[in-house]
Parts: C-alpha cells; sequence; structure tokens
C-alpha cells in the first residue's frame, strides 16, 4: 500500500453516550479505521465508554489522569460552570492528552460526539474555539455530527473525510440522533445524563470545602468525597458518616490508616464515623455523639463509642447529638 493509498485513522473522545458512538460510526462508514479514548478520575469513569466499545466493535483506550487533572480543576483558566464543573479547560486537556496519543501511534486527526448547541457552557461556537486553541491540536478536531456547521478542518480540506457525508445537527434535542442510530442498528444507549460528578451540587460543595481546608487532593481524599454525611466541625477537621453498611465499607476502604480516626457505637448498630484532620479531645466527643445521633441509642443516657486512631483504640462515652442539632457542621 503507498502512502496515498494508506487508511486513515482518527482518535476519538468517547463518553459512552449516544453521540460518541454516532460520531464514531459515522467515520467508520467512510472507511476511516476509528479508536477511542476515555479518561477515568475520581469525578468520572470510563464504564459507559467500555460499554460502547462493546457495543461498536470500536477499540478503546482508557488513561487515568488524575495527576494532570487536579492543577487544572485547582484554577481552570476559564472558570468553572454552575458546579466546580471546568468543562471547557476540561476538555482542553483531553484533546491536548488525545494529541499526545495521536503522536504517539499515528493517528491522523482527533474527533468528538460533541454537538454544537447542545450544552450551553462547552458546545458554543466560541467554547469550541477555546478547546481546539487551548488543547494544541487546532484545525485536527472534527466534530462530525456538527460539521456543516463548522469551519472545515484540515482533515475535511486534505480530503481524509468526506465532508457531505458529516452532519449538521445543532441543539438539545435527540430525534435525529435517534434516527441515525436505527439506520446503524444502535438500539442500546444510555439516557443523556451527565456522568461528571463535578456538576453534582453536593460533591461539589464538599469539593469546594476540601480544597478550601488546604488538603492535597489525595485518591483517598477524592474518593471519600463521594459517600457519608460529611461535617465540617472545625478548620483542621472533618468528620464523614456513613449512611449504609455499603457506606461503611467503602470508608473504611478509602480511609488513611497513619492518619484517620474511626468511630463505631459499641453497643448498637450504628454507622462508622470517619475523622480526618485533627481533631483535640472536644472535637473527638462532638464527632462521635453525632455518630451517635444517627443510631437508635436512647437520647436520654450518654453511650459508648470505640475509637481507634493510629496509635491505638480507647472507649469514650458520649450522649447522642439529635441529626437536626448537628446540621451546623453539615456540609
Amino acid at each position: 500500500m503507498t502512502d496515498s493509498e494508506k487508511r486513515i485513522r482518527a482518535l476519538g473522545l468517547c463518553s459512552g453516550g449516544l453521540d460518541s458512538m454516532l460520531a464514531g460510526l459515522v467515520l467508520r462508514a467512510q472507511g476511516i479505521a476509528v479508536e477511542w479514548v476515555s479518561f477515568e478520575t475520581p469525578f468520572f469513569d470510563a464504564r459507559k465508554a467500555r460499554r460502547a466499545s462493546r457495543l461498536t466493535g470500536i477499540p478503546l483506550t482508557v488513561l487515568a489522569i488524575t495527576d494532570r487533572y487536579l492543577p487544572m480543576l485547582r484554577n481552570p483558566p476559564a472558570g468553572y460552570g454552575k458546579r466546580m464543573n471546568p468543562c471547557m479547560d476540561c476538555h482542553s486537556l483531553m484533546f491536548r492528552i488525545a494529541g499526545e496519543l495521536l503522536r504517539e501511534r499515528g493517528f491522523d486527526f482527533l474527533f468528538s460526539g460533541e454537538v454544537l448547541g447542545q450544552r450551553p457552557m462547552s458546545q458554543t461556537l466560541p467554547s469550541l474555539r477555546y478547546v481546539e486553541k487551548h488543547s494544541g491540536m487546532g484545525g485536527l478536531i472534527l466534530r462530525p455530527l456538527s460539521a456543516k456547521l463548522l469551519p472545515e478542518t484540515l482533515p475535511e480540506r486534505r480530503g481524509w473525510v468526506d465532508r457531505e457525508r458529516l452532519l449538521a445537527i445543532r441543539g438539545r434535542g435527540r430525534k435525529e440522533q435517534i434516527a441515525l442510530a436505527r439506520t446503524f442498528g444502535i438500539s442500546e444507549y444510555p439516557a443523556p445524563a451527565g456522568g461528571c460528578l463535578l456538576t453534582d451540587k453536593g460533591f461539589s460543595r464538599r469539593l469546594q470545602d476540601l480544597f478550601g481546608h488546604g488538603a492535597v487532593g489525595t485518591e483517598a481524599e477524592l474518593q471519600l468525597l463521594k459517600s457519608g454525611r460529611h461535617f465540617r466541625l472545625h478548620p483542621q477537621a472533618k468528620l464523614i458518616v456513613g449512611r449504609s453498611e455499603k457506606e461503611n465499607e467503602f470508608l473504611l476502604r478509602w480511609r488513611d490508616p497513619a492518619r484517620d480516626i474511626v468511630l463505631d457505637v459499641r453497643d448498637h448498630p450504628s454507622p462508622i464515623g470517619l475523622v480526618q484532620g485533627q481533631a483535640d479531645e472536644e472535637i473527638l466527643r462532638r464527632a462521635a455523639a453525632i455518630c451517635l445521633g444517627y443510631t437508635r441509642a436512647p437520647r436520654s443516657q450518654a453511650s459508648v463509642v470505640v475509637v481507634t486512631r493510629p496509635a491505638g483504640r480507647e472507649e469514650i462515652s458520649v450522649p447522642p447529638l439529635a441529626p437536626e442539632e448537628s446540621k451546623r457542621w453539615l456540609l
């Protein structure tokens, strides 16, 4: 095969949603060798992308990018969306990393399932231009579902892609995508709900609190934001209280045995309490009382709470603090 006959290869960003699948299938229908890359952090994962890969047969590479993601998340140049979601800089980073993979593995261009006007922050024409500029991949990012509404890209100008066989989808509706999915025999796809925790109100509040109190943002600290009730008891101390047996197990799995303090009510079924940071005796007793408040321990008397520190175990006796009273510290 001569260079002129070389099969064109395209690498797409895949969230696993219908738009991602269609973008890949539209290009594959033109004879382009299509692959996907998806990214994982504590805020989003590649489960949907893996399922999309199985359904379509499009090869998928999954990369963990937490170390590169956190510096951007702490100070995104374009700012945040409604919550802690830095969508424009997030997409720029993802395309930048995909560009590194493009050069490493010999792909010709990048693509995504983004639809013009579908999302108010990240899929407007200015935001798409911002991503191209700040990813360093200007001209090499094709968006097949809205390509006819966007400036012509290098893959189109060079004839790698037939622009006439691309689409001009715009806005939040899904009728065109659903109709197109039928032509490809795709009947299984996830609902268009976002899978990023950074758009979640409660999670964002916890993350702001974590960053605001000087935490490094380790993998464990970030994972623990996903479960339990979180209480800021002191600028240097936080309590997490499990809400179920499954959450108790999650807290124990991700705790730092060298730093975190575990609270467990001795004589009653109870949630696990996890104290992070520097807790003096007063803070520790308050944390134990809050944990007791979520049990059926008698409200009129003290109960024993087992305290497991990195240095050893002890028992303390405190009266419960009712949930309505502890709400003042709830994040």
